[in-house]
């Protein structure tokens, strides 16, 4: 697993939003798909894994815990985008 900060995340990179409905709804990074971090077990067989998968939360915390979780059970590539949200958000990154 690696930590990235928001402007190192490609365009078009595999980017999954693990925050509650609630936090998805009010605003999120632009191209993330939502995939709520209590859902992520159920959801698994809708990752690439031939790609990287980049996983945002609201701070960074529960993404570095998913991001963890998905590499050491199912062997994914994952990054974990350091600062969440508020930290894509600051670096002027798009969001929806």
């Amino acid at each position: 697993m690696r930590n990235v900060n928001p402007t190192e995340v490609p365009a078009g990179a595999q980017l999954i939003d693990v925050r509650e409905d609630s936090e998805w709804a009010t605003e999120h990074a632009a191209g993330a798909t939502h995939i709520p971090m209590g859902e992520i077990i159920d959801c698994v067989g809708e990752l690439d894994s031939d790609k990287p998968v980049y996983v945002i939360c609201h701070s960074g915390g529960r993404s570095l815990q998913v991001a963890a979780y998905l590499e050491q059970n199912f062997g994914l590539d994952t990054v974990n985008v350091v600062g969440g949200t508020d930290n894509w958000k600051a670096s002027g990154r798009k969001m929806a």
